[in-house]
């Protein structure tokens, strides 16, 4: 037993003293200036390196704080997870960034970061090749989006950064109104006559000036139409017809010699 506990100590004792043999991972950032640790991690956001360039801001916010090369970290890294699909991460750093520096001179950029993160094309007219329902799509995001770019544009009118939002501030709107149209559609051709009547409305309280809200106000006709709710449905008639004094539906309601309401 005393030769067993004598081998054992002897391989353990081997075994770590081995481990010294094995090469360290060398950090290579190991000494660079606050000005060196920028340089290269904003090299590599620029080469499309973004998983690079985080792990360089990122050593660079710990290891100098303080400063201006800090601050510029953390606005690059916002850009650099919206870029390397890290959303969440993305919009942590944006609020993180204007919590610690409300009045920094850049801060109107970071909100309309934010917004980008948030933007999402599919919503629109490249959402009508895509496979996805739109009544399963969630449009919280878009929502979020919108309010975003909302405070740069309220906040910051002067803005290099404002007449961009405003152009997907205004497709936001179309998009989001198009989407609750969409749904009050569904909801009418399945005979959800009152669920479709509230999307309709809800488009036209919340995204008053949006072209999808012809179409509510038709839907909103329609519904009450087929729910024999006669005032009602001349009511909604009478507050299309002086919004929408040309619409598309009355002509094609002429042309098949029927109500107009009577459409699908």
């Amino acid at each position: 037993m005393r030769s067993l506990a004598v081998i054992a100590a002897l391989f353990l004792a081997t075994l770590i003293s081995g481990c010294g043999l094995l090469p360290e991972v060398q950090d290579e950032t190991v000494g660079w200036s606050a000005n060196k640790l920028y340089s290269e991690a904003k090299q590599a956001l620029n080469e499309g390196g973004y998983e690079k360039s985080i792990k360089y801001f990122e050593k660079l916010e710990s290891r100098y704080p303080y400063g201006r090369y800090a601050q510029q970290a953390q606005i690059d890294i916002a850009y650099a997870y919206w870029k390397s699909g890290e959303p969440a991460s993305a919009i942590a750093a944006c609020d993180r960034f204007i919590k610690l520096h409300p009045n920094h001179p850049n801060i109107d950029y970071i909100y309309y970061l934010r917004g980008l993160v948030n933007f999402n094309e599919d919503l629109g007219i490249l959402g009508n090749i895509s496979q996805q329902d739109m009544t399963e799509r969630d449009p919280k995001g878009a929502r979020e989006s919108f309010e975003a770019f909302k405070e740069l544009v309220t906040r910051f009118p002067e803005s290099k950064y404002t007449p961009d939002a405003i152009l997907r501030m205004k497709y936001l709107v179309n998009a989001l109104a198009s989407l609750e149209v969409h749904v009050a559609r569904y909801y009418i051709k399945r005979g959800a006559y009152v669920a479709a009547v509230n999307r309709a409305q809800y488009a036209l309280e919340h995204y008053p000036d949006a072209p999808a809200n012809e179409e509510s106000l038709f839907i909103i006709v329609k519904a009450y139409d087929l729910m024999g709710m006669n005032d009602l449905r001349d009511d909604a008639e009478r507050v299309m017809r002086k919004n929408y004094p040309k619409s598309i539906y009355y002509t094609r309601g002429l042309e098949k010699k029927e109500p107009w309401w009577k459409l699908w």
